[in-house]
């Protein structure tokens, strides 16, 4: 297992986005956030402040960061994680 406590010979479907259910992806994305370690997961607090910050931000396209291309609400998640614009 990996440190979020998945399995990490995980395979990849190689999928496009666009040929993602975009309900269940996000559904997803929000399970895999919940099941983070604690010792991982940024708090509710700082989870939400960052993420107010990036609502803010010219760079925030459709979820993603424009500046490297993470999904936001999973770089927010994690507390050692950083904006790479230096936002927080």
């Amino acid at each position: 297992m990996d440190r979020t406590g998945n399995e990490k010979n995980r395979i990849c479907r190689k999928c496009l986005l666009r040929e993602i259910d975009e309900k269940a992806y996000r559904e997803k994305l929000y399970v895999y956030i919940e099941k983070l370690d604690q010792g991982i997961r940024a708090k509710e607090q700082l989870y939400e402040k960052r993420l107010l910050l990036c609502k803010a931000c010219e760079k925030l396209n459709d979820g993603t960061c424009a500046a490297c291309g993470c999904y936001v609400e999973l770089r927010a998640a994690v507390k050692n994680s950083h904006c790479p614009y230096g936002k927080w």
